[in-house]
């Protein structure tokens, strides 16, 4: 009989289940966890928005402006969150917001009308879109540097085409979308857009390849690689992705004020980032759930919401957000370490 060495030892011990392999039921468990600690989170927020400001924070109107102010970020941050679940990350989501925003704006584009706006602003985000995820995938660049690149770039043309000013929206099928008399049932338009995309989202996460694959190149991109999945064209299809987020963001945006500026989309990155973080995804790729990025949206912009009807300084909501942030990264990695 023959003595197994260390190696042979090694390799026939049974290894842990990757996330993947994990039977369904701790999964399960796990998104509960996540999902109802977030629910607990924005329930406390409505609790004390509900003590401090009785007569304004549960009113109608106040609850159906943080849902209108949560779907143009919300929107964003669906597309950020299969970026950040790859593995990479997005900078440029901002100026691009506010690039498509101010394109879909001109007198020119204007003249085409309603359809017009939508189609400039949705092809303008899938532009920026492709040229990031070109110099990502193709081009070897990190994330980091070429969205910090389309960024400025983005913003750059923004002023450019505007001038520094005000574009204004002539065209009435855009801006009755924005009048109450357009709700549904007494739902915002913006809020059933954001609805669907976070629907669609889900199910392109959830239940098809396109997101298996996006959680397979962020939790090991040399694995999904040797497995058969194109990692450069899942890259460049995840950017495009965002950038078609972000165009659609800009006409909800376009809608919500009547305009087209370059300062629009102002921190978006940020934000739609911190929520991704928030409602667990993992920064280093992997891992992320559309519930929980949702979520980590309407959490932010209730913060926002309270603070504004408290009247407390800005430099104050931006200290908590930060404070958030912090403490949600360092429960990602106490759960990394435990589970």
């Amino acid at each position: 009989m023959t003595q197994q060495g260390p190696v042979a030892e090694a390799a026939t011990r049974k290894s842990p289940p990757a996330d993947g392999e994990r039977p369904w039921r701790t999964q399960l468990v796990r998104f509960d966890v996540r999902t109802l600690s977030l629910l607990g989170v924005l329930a406390v927020l409505v609790v004390i928005g509900g003590i401090t400001q009785p007569d304004s924070f549960l009113d109608t109107d106040n609850v159906q402006l943080v849902l209108t102010q949560a779907s143009v970020i919300g929107v964003v941050t669906v597309g950020m969150t299969f970026v950040i679940i790859s593995g990479g990350i997005d900078l440029s989501v901002g100026a691009i917001v506010a690039l498509a925003s101010v394109w879909a704006t001109t007198v020119a584009t204007q003249e085409y009308g309603f359809a017009g706006i939508l189609f400039t602003a949705v092809i303008v985000g899938m532009g920026c879109g492709l040229v990031n995820g070109l110099l990502i995938a193709y081009g070897g660049i990190v994330p980091f540097i070429a969205t910090l690149a389309m960024l400025a770039s983005g913003r750059g043309l923004a002023l450019q085409i505007t001038d520094g000013k005000t574009q204004m929206v002539t065209v009435d099928g855009v801006l009755d979308l924005g009048l109450r008399e357009s709700y549904v049932l007494g739902i915002p338009p913006l809020v059933l857009v954001f609805a669907a995309v976070t629907v669609v989202g889900w199910l392109l996460l959830n239940r098809t390849t396109f997101g298996r694959r996006s959680v397979a190149v962020g939790g090991n991109a040399e694995a999904a690689r040797l497995a058969g999945i194109d990692v450069r064209r899942q890259r460049l299809y995840l950017y495009l992705l965002s950038g078609l987020c972000c165009g659609i963001a800009a006409f909800l945006l376009i809608i919500l004020s009547g305009s087209g500026q370059n300062t629009n989309g102002n921190l978006y990155e940020l934000d739609a980032i911190a929520a991704a973080i928030i409602g667990g995804t993992l920064l280093s790729g992997g891992r992320g759930t559309i519930t929980g990025s949702v979520l980590g949206v309407l959490i932010f912009t209730t913060i926002q919401n309270i603070f504004a009807l408290n009247n407390l300084e800005t430099a104050t909501q931006q200290i908590a957000k930060g404070a958030i942030i912090v403490a949600a990264v360092l429960v990602q990695r106490r759960t990394a370490h435990t589970s």
